[in-house]
């Protein structure tokens, strides 16, 4: 049972909160802090965009395959397939218990259908139709944030280093189609796929998807009309992710290793490995960034989802925050640096008991109530949530499930801004002048509705 302090402090925490007239969990700013932009939709949404497409553009040329080009109607004849029939169930991409460890089988949930056309179609910004499709979508998603009006999201996006022409065929396509919201930044991620392209011949060494990633942002930055916009596009990314399945066997790095331009060999190099490059390169480009006065990019990875505990020991010496961070509940000499550190973790439940991890099992409410910087975010809707405000339902399925407080909720959500890349100017707006500042100096209660023996408590610790 909980202690007659504990209820004292909890009502007290209440009674401050009604004393803030206005905020209240629903109109407290939120951010996805992790969220990736290709699933970002939910699978109603997606199945209404498809319907809607292939009874207004049926004659549009959307594919070429096998030889010819098919329009969206024919695409639909292939598969046998009419918009009548189309439904959720049969869109099929919702994670189920046959994902769980799957994360193969997982990655095939991206098919509409099951199908890798309809993916190419809807989903990818580079095929025939120059993404239009995808631009859209992202859109209406875009609409949908700014009508909540409180949430904002953080949607990873990727570059994957197989040649430097990528970044200016993704910033034309954000550009192009005015991809822009005050409710949106963008993060790079970088998929750790260099066995792949070695095995297909696309690289020599390692170097070469370094430079790759690397030397367009050098050259936009020293001269920005090298890249008009993909200068434009930078103005809008504030960090650099690295994504693959961390659960994968994979040789730990030795002191006699090679560099970059010596890693010709056919194995994918260390998580450690590919961390230290990353950062290393995107170090030197901030400082160069930062006296052109241009905005920098934090280093924000894909961490302790799986695999093994250096990853996260990595991580620490590194990041600026990490995606996931569940693997600190095994080690907790690395729990408490993170602690000590305030190391943003944007973690998603949800997405975690479909793939790594049972709900009950997992370590947020722990980490939580020991003060680590703990977010929530909805990593993948598509796959995942079921409902229009996917942020929501996350904080919601939690406050039920791990009885959660209004208070709780909005220190949640207020750790959600400080992890996130947005501006300086919108963060004094949505959490207070003060926001920067340590402990109830740092908490404006009208903007945050978190209490300031909440803060208090937290600094004191």
């Amino acid at each position: 049972m909980p202690s007659s302090s504990t209820i004292a402090g909890a009502d007290r925490e209440f009674l401050a909160q009604k004393s803030a007239p206005h905020r209240d969990f629903y109109n407290v700013r939120k951010v996805d802090t992790h969220v990736h932009h290709s699933s970002c939709m939910n699978q109603k949404h997606l199945l209404r965009f498809i319907k809607s497409k292939l009874r207004k553009e049926p004659d549009e040329v959307v594919i070429f395959r096998d030889g010819k080009y098919l329009t969206l109607k024919e695409v639909f004849e292939s598969l046998d397939l009419t918009g009548y029939d189309l439904n959720v169930d049969l869109l099929d991409v919702h994670a189920d218990k046959n994902t769980f460890h799957r994360f193969d089988k997982f990655n095939l949930k991206y098919n509409p259908c099951g199908q890798s056309r309809l993916r190419e179609i809807f989903l990818k910004q580079d095929n025939l139709i120059q993404g239009r499709f995808l631009a859209e979508v992202t859109k209406q998603v875009f609409s949908d944030l700014s009508a909540s009006k409180y949430q904002m999201a953080e949607y990873r996006i990727s570059i994957y280093g197989r040649k430097q022409s990528e970044w200016d065929q993704l910033a034309s396509w954000i550009v192009n189609n005015e991809l822009y919201s005050e409710n949106v930044v963008w993060l790079i991620q970088l998929p750790r796929l260099y066995n792949v392209y070695k095995g297909m011949g696309i690289v020599t060494s390692f170097q070469t998807i370094l430079d790759n990633v690397f030397i367009p942002l050098f050259e936009v930055t020293v001269d920005p009309g090298s890249h008009p916009q993909l200068h434009v596009f930078l103005k809008q990314v504030v960090g650099f992710d690295m994504v693959d399945d961390e659960s994968r066997p994979e040789r730990r790095p030795t002191k006699h290793m090679q560099t970059p331009a010596q890693w010709d060999i056919s194995f994918n190099p260390a998580y450690s490995y590919w961390a230290y490059y990353v950062y290393a390169n995107l170090f030197t480009l901030n400082k160069l960034r930062e006296y052109k006065g241009m905005s920098t990019i934090k280093f924000r990875p894909h961490s302790g989802e799986a695999g093994d505990s250096d990853h996260l020991a990595a991580t620490f010496l590194l990041a600026h925050s990490i995606a996931h961070g569940n693997n600190l509940r095994k080690s907790p000499g690395l729990q408490y640096l993170y602690y000590l550190a305030q190391i943003g973790l944007a973690m998603s439940p949800l997405s975690n008991n479909s793939l790594f991890l049972d709900y009950h099992r997992n370590p947020f409410p722990m980490f939580f109530a020991r003060g680590l910087n703990v977010s929530l975010s909805t990593d993948d809707p598509l796959q995942i949530h079921l409902t229009k405000e996917p942020l929501v339902e996350e904080y919601s399925i939690a406050a039920q499930v791990w009885k959660l407080s209004a208070s709780d909720l909005c220190e949640i959500a207020r750790n959600s801004v400080y992890q996130s890349g947005f501006p300086h100017s919108m963060k004094l707006h949505w959490i207070g002048d003060q926001y920067f500042k340590r402990g109830p100096e740092g908490n404006d209660v009208h903007k945050t509705n978190v209490p300031h023996m909440r803060v208090e408590f937290r600094d004191e610790v």
